[in-house]
């Protein structure tokens, strides 16, 4: 690795195309630190545990990002737009309940698809949201503000029950990502034998169905 190279990587200006063993060496690295960031959160993670998990040397790890703090922006970014993506499809010409039980089937399948990202995420939001506040208090909130105005929308025509769009959005959250949150808990609590995620499911749909008939 040349000097230039590695000022460049410490600095963030090396805006060069990154070739095939670059990329995969980068998403090697962003999928280790998930991994460690997940379990260890971001205090408890180091760079060397994030090296050894990817299969690469601490050095050969700072050349692609400066910092634990780089990684978990990078990390973190990404996840907004995946995060928001389910309460983005909510449309407001669709049928209330349908668009509704849609996105919490939707937020289920995340937990049971990305349990990593979702403590990731919770990890975050527990130690104060530092790296992520602006992404919350900006393209979160507005995303929610809007959506929050379609169901309140519905509720004042008479198509959906009375209820408070910003708490229902909240226990959407609430009800999908415990199951990714709290794996370890659920499946002691459970025992063998059981499939958390069907039987979410199950409690979900008849628990909204009913909340959300007018």
């Amino acid at each position: 690795m040349q000097e230039n190279d590695i000022k460049n990587a410490e600095n963030g200006t090396d805006e060069r195309p990154l070739t095939r063993i670059q990329k995969r060496n980068r998403e090697a690295i962003l999928d280790a630190a998930l991994e460690v960031f997940s379990a260890q959160g971001f205090r408890g993670a180091t760079l060397d545990q994030i090296a050894a998990q990817a299969g690469l040397s601490k050095p050969n790890l700072l050349y692609y990002f400066p910092s634990k703090e780089a990684i978990h922006t990078a990390l973190l970014s990404g996840l907004m737009d995946i995060w928001l993506a389910p309460l983005h499809a909510m449309n407001p010409d669709g049928d209330p309940r349908d668009e509704i039980m849609t996105y919490m089937r939707r937020k289920l399948e995340m937990s049971r698809e990305m349990p990593r990202e979702s403590r990731l995420f919770a990890n975050e939001i527990l130690q104060g949201a530092p790296r992520m506040i602006e992404g919350i208090e900006g393209d979160l909130k507005t995303l929610v503000d809007t959506k929050a105005a379609v169901i309140q929308h519905w509720v004042d025509a008479g198509r959906l029950a009375p209820v408070d769009p910003y708490h229902l959005i909240f226990s959407i959250w609430a009800l999908t990502q415990h199951y990714a949150d709290f794996d370890v808990q659920v499946r002691a609590v459970l025992g063998p034998g059981h499939d958390p995620f069907a039987e979410a499911g199950n409690f979900l749909e008849m628990l909204f169905g009913r909340l959300l008939a007018p």
